[in-house]
């Protein structure tokens, strides 16, 4: 089996991650800690996004949860509420989408088109906003599209938000994953129109590959991290004293390993969508961030054969052996996602063996001679 479903890097956590723990380990830090997070790693979230991003936060501005899904979590729980409209986009992350659910408030959701690069429009943002409207989430770079928001198209709608008194909350996971040298500072953009209202999100996942540590957070208000502490108190408490400890030698540590993997990450996505763009039935847009391709896979199906891309997915599961991800799962049929992070090996025999599949399945329109030429 080729797995090109997994939303977690193939690298392994810095050495320098995973020495703290083991120091934290050795010296039995392994109590409980304050429901916030400790005051170091904190403050050395704090500190990154001033080196990064030119944004001023404190320590008591800064909350440490049980990986990013929490953090996204915590902020809906203590935003929203019955009656309340929460606008997002599609293709997206579908823990967004139920989260607001879970809120017991109703998600709104605007469609990005591939023709358009995915980019989210912010005068579709603004003609979905209503008197119910309490905030606006965006993921940039974008699960599973890799498509970057603009800081121009950014700042359009937080203008926007600004004038209503809306929430902006942006969830940054992938941020450190982003392959060209665009402009996104998202956080000032924000900072500077509605400092008030804006919630940031971010995670160790992606740019530490540390997944299994869960270590995420938000940033924002003394008031939202106060609600989320109160949330996150009677829920999980404190993440794990050990992965605090890796995640500030993460932080303070070198970050080249972050440069390593994009460069990786940058060779794997041009090798793939040229093997797979040798088939002019998946059409592809290059992606700006974190780690999939998310080709258009329409041309393949058909009302006699392969119907739906969740169908395709389950052929090339049980008869290719290769696993992807459906675009249903992320309110987008018709797409896959392919995840590459897996070594070059394993995304070039899990690509022979897709256009393998659709080149000699007799349930996908097959191409003439003379568009194969």
């Amino acid at each position: 089996m080729v797995d090109f479903g997994a939303g977690e890097p193939d690298f392994a956590t810095p050495e320098h991650a995973k020495a703290a723990a083991r120091e934290a380990i050795d010296a039995n830090f392994t109590k409980y800690t304050p429901n916030a997070g400790v005051e170091e790693l904190r403050t050395a979230l704090a500190a990154r996004y001033r080196a990064d991003y030119g944004v001023e936060y404190e320590p008591q501005q800064v909350i440490v949860s049980a990986g990013g899904k929490q953090a996204l979590y915590n902020t809906a729980m203590a935003l929203f509420g019955p009656g309340d409209e929460v606008v997002t986009h599609a293709p997206g992350w579908p823990t967004i989408v139920e989260q607001i659910k879970l809120a017991d408030a109703t998600p709104v959701t605007v469609r990005t088109h591939a023709e358009d690069g995915f980019r989210i429009d912010p005068a579709a943002v603004i003609s979905a906003l209503t008197p119910r409207t309490r905030g606006i989430i965006i993921n940039s770079p974008g699960n599973p599209t890799g498509a970057v928001i603009a800081e121009s198209d950014l700042a359009i709608i937080a203008d926007e938000a600004a004038s209503r008194g809306l929430w902006v909350i942006l969830d940054l996971c992938y941020e450190r994953l982003i392959y060209e040298d665009v402009p996104h500072n998202l956080p000032r953009v924000l900072q500077e129109r509605m400092p008030d209202r804006t919630v940031l999100t971010g995670s160790m996942s992606k740019a530490y590959a540390m997944t299994g540590w869960r270590c995420g957070w938000v940033m924002g208000p003394t008031s939202v991290i106060s609600a989320c502490g109160a949330i996150q108190s009677h829920a999980t408490s404190n993440v794990c004293s050990i992965t605090q400890r890796a995640a500030i030698g993460a932080l303070n540590g070198p970050q080249g390993c972050v440069g390593e993997m994009l460069d990786e990450y940058r060779s794997r996505r041009d090798q793939v969508s040229e093997w797979l763009q040798a088939d002019p039935r998946i059409r592809l847009v290059t992606p700006a961030g974190a780690f999939y391709l998310f080709p258009d896979i329409s041309d393949l199906l058909s009302v006699d054969g392969i119907v739906t891309s969740a169908e395709l997915a389950q052929a090339l599961l049980t008869e290719a052996h290769v696993a992807v991800t459906p675009g249903e799962a992320f309110d987008a049929p018709g797409f896959l996602r392919i995840s590459y992070a897996t070594s070059m090996e394993r995304l070039r025999e899990g690509t022979n063996r897709i256009l393998e599949f659709i080149r000699t399945s007799d349930r996908i329109p097959q191409l003439d001679a003379q568009s194969v030429s």
